[in-house]
């Protein structure tokens, strides 16, 4: 007998009455206030071997939730599909099923492979929608183009993509070059509000030697206004046979050159338009 035990008379008769009691349908907490033991470990020897009566097993709350997932498992549901009922994790559900046999697949390889490229079709066509919706709602936005607001976009439009003179180098000529053909309009609408004559502009293509280039100068020809014999000889791009070519196609028509003749002067104010916007710009920023 322990030292715990010995301030008890006598063992075996506490242990027969905590059995008693126990099978009477006593809960522990009962038994401790009925026999005045309050040493759980004691308490527990006292007990050991005997049931506890079923009024004190707690619940468990995944018991029925184990039932479904077999019963969703054996009707041939996917893990998936009884996460998707349930709303329990996949680790769970395969503990709970995972000695019952596997599902016969739904869908041959052939007709998932069909599957998975026609889900892939309709959220590229809603991403496709979502594009075309934001592009709509923002031209919306920009509403009718004051002569003002053509005056300033033309200045950072030619600034980003026209000719610039270098202090090494100096060419005060505007000279622009561009393949978007909206960029290409654009530059044309600027030109005419600053007054600069249709005569007084040059045009040439730059363009990859193995394209259509009657086509491209037709093209360029109907976006400008101009008739094909208005171009000046092309400028032909050699292949390089160590890159691979991305700009092929029949929509690839090459870059157009619009050169001002006589604009040293013009030059020479869109770089100070420039420089004062950007004084501005870094006013702003201060």
């Amino acid at each position: 007998m322990t030292p715990e035990t010995s301030r008890y008379a006598d063992f075996e008769a506490l242990r027969d009455q905590a059995i008693a009691l126990r099978r009477e349908g006593l809960s522990l907490r009962q038994i401790r206030d009925r026999l005045q033991i309050y040493n759980n470990d004691l308490l527990h020897r006292l007990v050991k071997g005997e049931p506890p009566p079923e009024w004190t097993k707690r619940p468990n709350a995944k018991d029925d939730l184990r039932a479904r997932a077999r019963e969703l498992r054996l009707e041939g549901k996917t893990y998936d599909q009884i996460q998707l009922e349930l709303g329990c994790s996949k680790s769970s559900i395969s503990l709970w099923v995972r000695d019952l046999p596997k599902p016969n697949p739904r869908y041959t390889p052939e007709e998932q492979r069909a599957l998975m490229h026609e889900g892939l079709a309709r959220l590229r066509g809603a991403r496709d929608e979502e594009r075309g919706r934001i592009r709509s709602a923002a031209h919306q936005e920009i509403g009718a183009l004051s002569d003002r607001e053509l005056f300033m976009a033309g200045i950072a439009l030619y600034w980003a993509e026209g000719a610039k003179s270098k202090p090494y180098d100096r060419r005060e000529r505007a000279i622009f070059v561009n393949s978007d053909p909206g960029v290409i309009e654009t530059y044309l609408a600027w030109l005419d509000l600053l007054g600069v004559e249709r005569d007084r502009l040059g045009f040439r293509i730059l363009i990859h030697e193995s394209s259509d280039l009657d086509a491209a100068h037709r093209y360029w020809a109907d976006l400008a206004g101009i008739d094909t014999s208005a171009f000046a000889k092309p400028t032909l791009k050699t292949h390089n046979p160590k890159t691979v070519r991305k700009n092929t196609g029949d929509g690839y028509c090459g870059c157009l050159v619009i050169h001002v003749a006589r604009s040293a002067d013009l030059y020479l104010r869109i770089e100070g338009w420039w420089n004062g916007i950007v004084a501005q710009a870094r006013a702003r920023l201060r």
